[in-house]
């Protein structure tokens, strides 16, 4: 068969037109869908709500008696339908949404008294871009009078507690506890389980899920032929054990903490408020996922290692979960401490409770238990605390008050300020006080009246009431998100939500038992992992039957394993690590990870609140300057096009050619042959192997150019993409 090799622009063209069709059925099926996402309610109630509430509803609300033309903005449908001038709100239409033109003075004047700043415009017409997500028609507020008991007998405010495994489940099919609660509620339904993965998909699963990383070809070869009964046992404890561990691990924290290293503003080329020793805290994480940390304890270090006893030195570096927060010009300035102040609560708040606290700036939370006055105790507690940069040692130019007057000398953490309570922003308006309100824990996870924090800022207070094994939602929210990391979904979907307004779990006798079982356990995060994914439901297969497709499309039963696409840290680290270039150096400063020179693991990638790496966002990679509830996935033109065109990419394909040549010689059978083993884990099909060797050998380019070609090809599969 005579084969002429298609050029890069005739594979570019034909794969853009296979993802924009994908792309555009993803579209439809998005816009099909009405359910919010957890973002777009916080976007929704932390930027748009206060506004309507403040400016717009004395004359346009319910409660204003006869509305002024009309207009109702008090909910959904009434912003949809508007008022004698046509619809407020059309969502997606920034030109048919009248609101914009009223508050752009471009039609209208509203409100009449003052234009509303740039960056409030900006907003509203970044919310009408987003399809105008507003959840009021959604869910009904309840009163203030009866939302506190209401919330009493709410499944995320109770403690969890352990439950027997259910009489129901197959017992047979049965090996950690989990597995009881999967079990009852597939046969429920008359779902049977998948049977377990083979060994060469179960070792990639454990591989990425415990290391972030593929196995080798020596690790599979191991492991297919290692027949003892505790083999998958022995070979997690291995990867738990693995340096490795930590940095994969550490990953999802610091999208928690929404890790930075500087600010999403500067003036001019002032840099004082960037954060260029940001990875001493990445280190820290990465240690500390390897030490396996009680989780309570990493908790307490991060919001108050300054203020406890601890045995090992330089623990504060802990602090930069905080200390590396976003900072805004005009120090100082009341607003702008203020906009300060509601970072930090919605970092502790929705990556610790999983409760979006900050909500309540304005107003009470409208659907949580949680008062404007729980938000202003907590407020008090970051007003009397300090971002700080510690000296490096003594020899460090030092300021006034001991700050590094160099940033780049310094560790980023924080200490405590001046104890103070703070006064209630009447709206969210810095300067429009009302009563004061002590520092103390929220009123729905408090025993009766919340005890007043009275040592220095407070934190340390706050880090224990977090921290409490009576607390019914910290082991909740982390045991949550560890089994979305190994799923591919969550057990309560709205991770960061596990108030009213988010979603209820699908199994909640078991995300309680693991829970509690979690902390019985010392916290530990080993422990947790090991637990599930020996179980037999993480072991499953993922091949999906026509039973399962029918009865449960969504695999919210697991009775399959999810296939789950690789984030651009795995993806990226798997392409280093075929090509033999990997740097497996642990810490140390960032990188630029499109850069094909350096190659070191992309957890070290610089992260950038000002101008994020290219790389990085076209992969999903999240939002530094806010709080991260978990990934997003897409697939556009524009990744496939990096994937066949980018330097980076280019330069590892042809390392990767280079090594197959090394090792296979000229016998092109051997090297299509081994390039499957070492990318896939397996063997080609005989179409593969036919395919492959045709190709290669086909005129019109030399040998070496040819495997170039094929290598790239390889690592733009999806195979290389996904794991099973």
């Amino acid at each position: 068969m005579s084969w002429i090799l298609p050029s890069r622009e005739f594979l570019l063209s034909a794969l853009c037109s296979l993802v924009i069709i994908i792309c555009s059925n993803i579209v439809a099926t998005a816009e099909s869908n009405p359910e919010l996402s957890d973002e777009q309610v916080e976007f929704f109630e932390s930027k748009i709500r206060p506004v309507l509430v403040q400016q717009c509803y004395s004359c346009h609300s319910a409660k204003a008696g006869e509305p002024k033309a009309g207009l109702m903005l008090d909910s959904r449908p009434a912003m949809h339908t508007g008022g004698d001038s046509g619809p407020a709100v059309v969502p997606g239409d920034i030109d048919a949404s009248l609101i914009l033109g009223a508050i752009r003075y471009d039609d209208f004047e509203m409100p009449p008294k003052e234009k509303l700043p740039a960056k409030v415009i900006a907003d509203f017409e970044k919310w009408v871009k987003m399809g105008a997500p507003d959840p009021r028609d959604q869910v009904v507020s309840l009163s203030e009078s009866n939302k506190f008991e209401a919330a009493k007998s709410f499944w995320s405010f109770q403690q969890p507690q352990r439950h027997a495994i259910p009489e129901e489940a197959d017992l047979a099919w049965v090996k950690k506890p989990i597995d009881g609660f999967i079990s009852a509620k597939m046969l429920a339904v008359k779902l049977a389980p998948n049977p377990m993965a083979d060994r060469r998909t179960l070792l990639r699963r454990l591989s990425y899920d415990l290391k972030g990383l593929p196995p080798s070809m020596e690790e599979l070869k191991q492991f297919r032929e290692d027949d003892s009964p505790v083999a998958v046992e022995h070979w997690v404890e291995d990867y738990l054990n693995s340096p490795q561990f930590g940095e994969r691990w550490a990953r999802l924290w610091l999208d928690i903490s929404h890790y930075g290293e500087d600010q999403a503003h500067v003036v001019g080329s002032n840099n004082s408020l960037f954060y260029p020793n940001a990875y001493l805290y990445r280190d820290w994480v990465i240690q500390a996922m390897n030490d396996d940390m009680p989780f309570d304890e990493f908790i307490r270090l991060q919001l108050a290692a300054d203020l406890m006893e601890t045995e090992e030195d330089q623990q504060f570096v802990a602090l930069g979960f905080l200390g590396l927060g976003p900072k805004y010009y005009r120090r100082n300035d009341p607003e702008v401490m203020a906009d300060e102040w509601e970072d930090r609560i919605d970092t502790v708040s929705r990556g610790l409770l999983g409760l979006t606290v900050a909500c309540a700036r304005c107003h009470d939370h409208k659907y949580d238990p949680i008062a404007t006055e729980d938000y202003y105790a907590l407020a008090g507690i970051f007003a009397s605390t300090q971002m700080y940069n510690l000296p490096l040692d003594d020899s460090k130019e030092q300021g006034k008050d001991g700050q590094a007057k160099n940033p780049s000398d310094s560790w980023h953490i924080i200490k405590d300020g001046k104890p103070q309570d703070i006064n209630v922003q009447i709206r969210g308006v810095a300067t429009d006080k009302g009563a004061i309100v002590p520092r103390r824990f929220l009123s729905i996870l408090s025993e009766d009246e919340p005890q007043h924090f009275k040592q220095g800022s407070g934190r340390l207070e706050l880090a224990n009431a977090i921290a409490d094994r009576n607390n019914p939602l910290t082991a909740r929210v982390f045991v949550n998100r560890v089994w979305g990391e190994l799923f591919g979904q969550p057990l309560v979907t709205s991770t960061s939500n596990f108030g009213m307004l988010g979603d209820a779990p699908s199994h909640q006798e078991l995300l309680d038992d693991l829970s509690v079982r979690f902390m019985e356990s010392g916290w530990s995060l080993k422990w947790l992992i090991r637990e599930i994914v020996l179980s037999s439901t993480y072991q499953q297969s993922s091949e999906a039957s026509s039973q399962q497709l029918a009865i449960d499309p969504d695999n919210k039963l697991l009775s399959r394993m999810n296939r789950r696409k690789l984030d651009i840290e795995k993806w990226r680290d798997t392409i280093l690590f075929v090509a033999d270039n990997l740097d497996a150096n642990i810490g140390g400063m960032s990188i630029n990870p499109q850069d094909a020179k350096q190659t070191k693991r992309t957890i070290y990638s610089k992260v950038s609140r000002l101008e994020l790496n290219k790389m990085l966002a076209m992969f999903d990679f999240p939002d530094p300057n806010s709080h991260s509830s978990g990934r997003n996935q897409s697939t556009t033109p524009l990744q496939k096009m990096f994937v066949l065109n980018s330097p980076f990419m280019v330069s590892h394909a042809d390392a990767l050619a280079a090594r197959i040549i090394s090792h296979s010689g000229p016998k092109t059978s051997s090297g299509v042959t081994y390039a499957y083993q070492l990318l896939y884990g397996r063997k080609p099909s005989v179409q593969e192997l036919d395919l492959g060797i045709n190709y290669l050998r086909a005129p019109g380019e030399d040998e070496e150019k040819r495997w170039q070609q094929y290598a790239q090809i390889l690592l733009a599969s999806n195979e290389l993409l996904f794991v099973d």
